[in-house]
């Protein structure tokens, strides 16, 4: 019975691919005369801690498809990357395994640069628990400046239901608070990451109302475009249009740019720009 499709063998044929590209040498299999490239496979099957015949019927096509138990301790054994992990999922059941959320606690140089090539578009990057993990200096002077915060603090939900600065600028705190919970519920779900943030829920349904109402509601909502109209004490109405974009490769990453509606807008961001400037000037 085939495992794969799309071919006779296909898990089989890559299980074997990537079987006879390891090195013997770094497991520390040396000393005997090997006929063929890379690992055998009852070293496979050792490494996976499954039984050699399963192993061989699994190359052979043999067998029915494995569970996902016997997928992940293949990825193991083999090495795998996580996208190679996800390559055998969909041969063997059709489909990418469960997600695994890994928390993470910063970017990559390559993409600081892209944030920092929007000169007047405010842009931020978060993780799937809303963590804001980097940020332009147009996001810093306009929305937040999120260096002066502690790491613990620089959550958009914190934020949110913690700042009533930001409540009062916003032109509906209301709908807008839906909204946000709402996305967040949806990526956290995505994501995988329910348990990652129940401590970040009771201290917010134990410090807000208003969060706790929400949270309760259930509500779910598409965290990709719009516009986000801020009433600024000193600049008047401010309007940003916003969009969402996935980090390619890295899902659990989420990019929001805000880009200013009217030249207009474009000047009061300059304008919060030059003064967020002048006071880090006036600070050293």
């Amino acid at each position: 019975m085939s495992v794969s499709s799309g071919s006779s063998n296909a898990l089989g044929d890559y299980l074997r691919d990537r079987r006879t590209r390891l090195d013997p040498a770094t497991f520390g299999y040396t000393g005997s005369r090997r006929r063929t490239a890379g690992l055998r496979r009852e070293e496979v099957a050792q490494r996976s801690n499954i039984s050699p015949t399963w192993y061989t019927w699994l190359e052979q096509g043999r067998g029915g498809a494995p569970s996902a138990d016997v997928l992940d301790r293949l990825s193991k054994g083999l090495m795998l990357t996580e996208m190679e992990r996800e390559h055998i999922y969909i041969l063997a059941l059709g489909r990418p395994p469960e997600v695994q959320y890994k928390p993470i606690e910063g970017v990559t140089p390559r993409l600081q640069k892209v944030l920092d090539a929007m000169a007047h578009s405010p842009a931020f990057i978060k993780s799937a628990t809303w963590d804001v993990l980097a940020w332009n200096r147009a996001a810093a002077a306009v929305l937040t400046d999120y260096g002066k915060l502690p790491v613990e603090k620089r959550n958009i939900l914190r934020l949110m239901f913690g700042q009533s600065s930001l409540r009062a600028i916003q032109e509906d705190w209301e709908s807008v608070a839906r909204y946000v919970v709402g996305s967040f519920r949806a990526d956290v779900a995505r994501a995988g990451a329910t348990e990652a943030i129940k401590q970040l829920v009771d201290e917010l349904s134990a410090s807000s109302p208003d969060f706790k109402r929400l949270w309760i509601a259930n509500d779910i909502a598409a965290h990709h475009e719009g516009v986000k109209r801020l009433h600024h004490p000193d600049m008047g109405l401010l309007q940003l249009e916003f969009s969402a974009f996935a980090v390619d490769g890295r899902p659990e990453l989420g990019m929001v740019v805000y880009n200013p509606v009217s030249s207009e807008d474009t000047e009061k961001v300059q304008a919060l720009m030059e003064r967020s400037r002048a006071a880090a000037s006036a600070d050293r």
